[in-house]
C-alpha cells in the first residue's frame, strides 16, 4: 500500500502539461461553432420559419408545430455536415446533473435499406423512461412514462457525434420532474410582473429579461492521487486528512500565476466551451491551493443555467484528458476554503435598461429605487426559502464557515444606496438625487484617477448589491443554478405584483388630493408604497460582518431564518407563504413542491449514508490495520531496546515509543467504538419510513459521529510512520507542480 501511495505521488509530480493547439481563428470566429444559433438558423431554415423561430425565442410566441418539420430538417442538415450521427433530448432531472438518451438518425427505408431521418415529432417530444429518476412519489416505480419537450429558447448544440436538444422533463400526469420547467415559469412570471411595473416609467417596455452571470469555483486534483483516495472517489470530499503545514495562510495562491498544467487545461476547456457558445471571460487562481475559478459574460438566465450545466460536464471530461479530476464538492478539504458558485443576477428591459442600475434623473432613480426595494421585499419575505434553495448536504459544509456567506440570508446595499432608501423613507428633499461613480485621486502622479463604484463589496453578505446587480453568493459549487433562480425570480415577481396592485389602488386617491401639484398622482402613489416597503424590509438589510456571533443573535431578533439543520431548512418550501407564492405565479403546485422536498430529504440521507459507509470501511480496513502495524513495529523496538540496554537506560529510551504505542491503542479503540456507534445510529435511522424524519435523524444522530471518528484518524496521521500511511495526504493532494 505504501509503495502505491509513493508511486502515484511521484507520478503526479512528474507530469507535464499537454500541448493544447488552439484553433487558427480568433475566439470570436469559432465562438458558437457547435451551436445551432441564429446565424445557423438563418442559413439552414426557410425565411418564414426562421422569422417564426425568432418570434418564439424573443417574444415568447407559441411554438407552431407546423414549422417543427422544417426546423428539424435544417438542424439535421447542419448536424450531419458536422459529423453527427445521433440526437438526444438533454434535460436536467432532480439528480442535480443532466440526463440524455441517444438515438441515431437511422430508420428503415421500406426497401430493405436504411435512411437518415429526423422529423419535427422527434425534435419536439420524446418519451424517456421516468421510473428511475427521482420523483418524490409523483410517479410509482411501475409507472414509467415521462415526456421530454423541446425548449426552443435554448439553442441546440453538438457534443462529439450527438445533437443535444435542451428540453423540459415532465411526468405522464403533467408535473415537472426537472429544474428547467419551473425555471421557465418563474422567468415568465418575473417578466410579466416587472414589465407591468416598468410601464409606470416607460410605457414602451415590452419585455423584462432576467440575467445571470455565474462564477464557477472548483478544485483540481491529480487523477492518480484521486484514485488512491476512496473517499474522494465515492463522496467527492476527503472524509479524513490532517491540515498541511502550508495551505492558504500565505494568501499566495489567490490571483497568483496559474500553474503550467492548469493553464493548459484552462485553454483546452475554454476552446471547447467557446465552441459550444459558453462565453468564457475570466479565469484565475482562487484562495485555496488547487482551487480555481471560471466566469462567463452575463446571459439570459435560462441559457446561463444550461451553459453552466454543460460546462460542469465538460470540465470533468477535459480534466481527465489532462490527468486531473475536477472536484465540485463545496468543501472537499477541511481547513481551507470551499467552493461556491456566485450567482450575479439582474433584470433588464428589451430597450437595454438595467433596472438595478442608478440613473441620471430623479425619475430614473425612482425606477431604480423601486426595483431595489421590491427585490429586497421578495428576499425579506422569503429569506428562509432562498436559503433552502441553495442548501444541500454538500453546501452545508461550506455555509457559515468563515470563507463563505453565513447560513442567514441578508442583503448588503452599501452606503449610497442605503442613504437613498433612508432619504425616501424620511421624505427628505431631493431624496432621489444620487451620484454615480466618483473620482478617487491618489497621491501617486503615475496613477490616473480611479472611478469608484456606488457600493463597496461585502464578502460576508449572501445577497449583496454590487453596483447594477445583486450577487447571490451562497449558491454551491456543484448546484444547479436553476434552484436558486426559481426561488429568487419567483420571490421578486410576487413582490412586484403586490407593489403594482397597491400603487394602482392609491393613484385615484392621490388624483383627488393633489390636483395641480408638481408631481403626478402616480409619482406620489409609488413613493407612498415604497416608504411602506422600505420600512417593512429593513430587517433584511445588513452591511456589517455576517461572520460574527453578534449577527446571529441580531438576525434572530429581526425575525430572519437562522436555522442551520439542512433537512429542517428544506421545510421552507412547504411553508404556506411559499406554496401560495409558487401556485399564484404558476411556477409549481403544492404537489410538485411536496415531491421535490421528498427528493431533497432522500438525497440528503443517501449522501450522509454513503459517507458513513465509506468512512467505516476506510477506518476498519485501511487506518486501523496500518496503525496497528506501526504499533507492532514499535513494540518490537521496545523489546529490542529492553534486551540490549540496562533497565534504567531502556526505560528512558523507550519512553517516547511507549507513549506513541499507548496513544495508538487509545485512538484505534476510539475509532472502533465510533464506527460501531455509527453503524448502530445508521441502523436506527434506516428504520424510519418518513423521509423527512429520517433525514433529520441522519443530520442529528449520524453525521456528528463522522466528525468524531475523523478527529481520531487525523491525530493518528501525525504519529504513524509516513511510509506506512495508505492515503495521499493533504500536502500531496493540494499542490500541483
Amino acid at each position: 500500500m505504501e509503495a502505491l501511495r509513493f508511486q502515484v505521488v511521484g507520478e503526479a509530480f512528474k507530469k507535464k502539461p499537454l500541448d493544447v493547439k488552439a484553433p487558427s481563428e480568433r475566439p470570436y470566429e469559432y465562438f458558437g461553432k457547435k451551436v445551432f444559433n441564429r446565424e445557423k438558423m438563418y442559413k439552414y431554415l426557410p425565411k418564414q420559419v426562421y422569422e417564426k423561430m425568432i418570434d418564439v425565442i424573443d417574444n415568447g410566441a407559441r411554438l407552431d408545430r407546423e414549422i417543427a418539420d422544417a426546423v428539424a430538417a435544417g438542424m439535421k442538415q447542419w448536424a450531419v455536415e458536422n459529423g453527427v450521427t445521433h440526437y438526444t433530448h438533454w434535460f436536467q432531472p432532480l439528480t442535480e446533473g443532466t440526463a440524455e438518451k441517444h438515438d441515431s438518425f437511422i430508420e428503415h427505408d421500406g426497401k430493405g435499406g436504411m435512411v437518415e431521418e429526423f422529423t419535427g415529432k422527434l425534435l419536439v417530444q420524446q418519451e424517456p423512461d421516468a421510473s428511475s429518476f427521482p420523483s418524490g412519489g409523483i410517479r410509482s416505480t411501475f409507472e414509467a412514462r415521462g415526456y421530454s419537450a423541446w425548449d426552443p429558447t435554448s439553442p441546440v448544440f453538438i457534443i462529439d457525434d450527438t445533437l443535444c436538444i435542451p428540453t423540459v422533463f415532465i411526468s405522464y400526469s403533467g408535473e415537472a420532474l426537472d429544474y428547467k420547467a419551473p425555471l421557465l415559469r418563474a422567468l415568465h412570471a418575473v417578466n410579466v410582473a416587472a414589465t407591468e411595473v416598468c410601464h409606470y416609467f416607460d410605457p414602451a417596455v415590452k419585455k423584462v429579461t432576467s440575467n445571470l452571470g455565474w462564477e464557477q469555483e472548483y478544485f483540481l486534483v491529480d487523477e492518480g492521487l484521486y484514485a488512491a483516495r476512496p473517499d474522494l472517489l465515492l463522496t467527492g470530499r476527503t472524509l479524513m486528512g490532517h491540515d498541511s503545514a502550508k495551505n492558504q495562510q500565505m494568501d499566495d495562491h489567490y490571483f497568483g500565476s496559474i500553474p503550467e498544467r492548469v493553464a493548459a487545461f484552462m485553454r483546452d476547456l475554454e476552446i471547447q466551451a467557446l465552441e459550444l457558445g459558453v462565453p468564457c471571460k475570466t479565469r484565475h487562481n482562487e484562495v485555496a491551493p488547487n482551487q480555481f475559478e471560471l466566469a462567463p459574460i452575463f446571459e439570459e438566465t435560462n441559457l446561463a443555467v444550461d451553459h453552466n450545466m454543460m460546462l460542469m460536464s465538460l470540465m470533468k471530461k477535459v480534466a481527465r484528458k489532462h490527468g486531473f479530476r475536477v472536484l465540485l464538492h463545496e468543501k472537499p478539504f477541511a481547513g481551507i476554503n470551499g467552493s461556491g458558485k456566485h450567482n450575479n443576477w439582474s433584470l433588464s428591459t428589451d430597450n437595454g435598461i438595467l433596472l438595478h442600475a442608478p440613473g441620471k434623473t430623479p425619475e430614473q432613480n425612482l425606477r431604480f429605487a423601486t426595483f431595489i426595494v421590491e427585490t429586497l421585499m421578495g428576499v425579506y419575505k422569503h429569506n428562509g426559502l432562498l436559503k433552502a434553495s441553495i442548501m444541500s448536504a454538500t453546501n452545508a459544509h461550506r455555509l457559515g464557515a468563515n470563507e463563505a456567506p453565513p447560513a442567514i440570508v441578508s442583503s448588503f446595499l452599501g452606503k449610497q444606496v442605503s442613504e437613498l432608501l433612508d432619504h425616501i423613507e424620511m421624505a427628505d428633499k431631493d431624496f432621489l438625487a444620487m451620484t454615480g461613480k466618483q473620482g478617487l485621486k491618489m497621491d501617486i502622479p503615475e496613477i490616473p484617477e480611479l472611478l469608484i463604484d456606488n457600493t463597496d463589496r461585502n464578502r460576508t453578505s449572501p445577497f449583496a448589491f454590487t453596483g447594477n446587480r445583486f450577487e447571490f453568493r451562497a449558491v454551491g459549487s456543484e448546484a444547479n443554478c436553476a434552484s436558486a433562480m426559481i426561488a429568487l425570480n419567483s420571490a421578486v415577481a410576487e413582490a412586484l405584483v403586490d407593489f403594482k396592485k397597491r400603487v394602482d389602488a392609491r393613484i385615484p386617491e392621490f388624483e383627488k388630493k393633489l390636483a395641480g401639484t408638481e408631481h403626478s398622482a402616480k409619482f406620489h402613489a409609488i413613493i407612498d408604497v415604497l416608504r411602506e416597503d422600505i420600512k417593512t424590509c429593513k430587517p433584511i438589510r445588513f452591511d456589517g460582518n455576517g461572520y460574527s456571533d453578534e449577527w446571529v443573535a441580531e438576525a434572530a431578533k429581526r425575525g430572519l431564518d437562522v436555522e442551520k439543520s439542512c433537512p429542517k431548512i428544506f421545510e421552507r418550501y412547504l411553508d404556506p407563504e411559499s406554496i401560495q407564492m409558487f401556485e399564484s405565479l404558476g411556477v409549481m403546485t403544492k404537489k410538485e413542491l411536496k415531491a421535490r422536498n421528498e427528493v431533497k430529504w432522500e438525497t440528503y440521507t443517501k449522501k450522509i449514508q454513503i459517507e458513513a459507509r465509506v468512512l467505516g470501511d476506510l477506518s476498519m480496513n485501511h487506518i486501523i490495520p496500518v496503525a496497528t502495524r506501526y504499533q507492532t513495529a514499535l513494540l518490537k523496538n521496545v523489546d529490542s531496546v529492553s534486551t540490549v540496554f540496562p533497565v534504567d537506560k531502556a526505560e528512558k529510551l523507550n519512553a517516547r515509543n511507549l507513549k506513541i504505542i499507548e496513544e495508538i491503542a487509545e485512538r484505534t479503540s476510539a475509532i472502533e467504538k465510533g464506527v460501531e456507534e455509527l453503524v448502530n445510529a445508521r441502523k436506527l435511522a434506516n428504520k424510519i419510513t418518513d423521509e423527512h424524519e429520517k433525514a433529520i435523524a441522519y443530520h442529528d444522530k449520524v453525521e456528528p459521529k463522522l466528525d468524531a471518528i475523523r478527529y481520531q484518524i487525523d491525530k493518528l496521521e501525525l504519529i504513524v510512520d509516513d511510509a506506512l500511511w495508505p492515503l495521499p495526504k493533504y500536502r500531496e493532494l493540494l499542490f500541483i507542480r
